[in-house]
């Protein structure tokens, strides 16, 4: 298992943190800032899931009049990991 950190553009969240098993499949999700309950809710959605399902299902998502949520971000985020390979 990999833990890989990030810093989302555009949005509360500071830093967001994904440990990922050999399998691409997310097994913990930590968001340093942004609404509390929400990043929560989306860390215990997003466990068991694989990456690809992750920015397939969150990617787009728009938080108000931004152009990107935290959601956005972590989807952002795994791609990029995901095409690192």
């Amino acid at each position: 298992m990999k833990t890989y950190t990030f810093q989302p553009r555009g949005v509360c969240s500071r830093e967001m943190r994904v440990d990922l098993d050999d399998q691409g499949v997310i097994q913990d999700l930590q968001v340093m800032g942004g609404c509390s309950g929400n990043l929560q809710g989306i860390s215990a959605l997003v466990k068991g899931m694989t990456a690809q399902e992750a920015v397939r299902r969150l990617k787009g998502i728009r938080c108000g009049t931004k152009s990107t949520s935290c959601p956005d971000q972590l989807a952002l985020g795994l791609e990029q990991l995901l095409a690192q390979g």
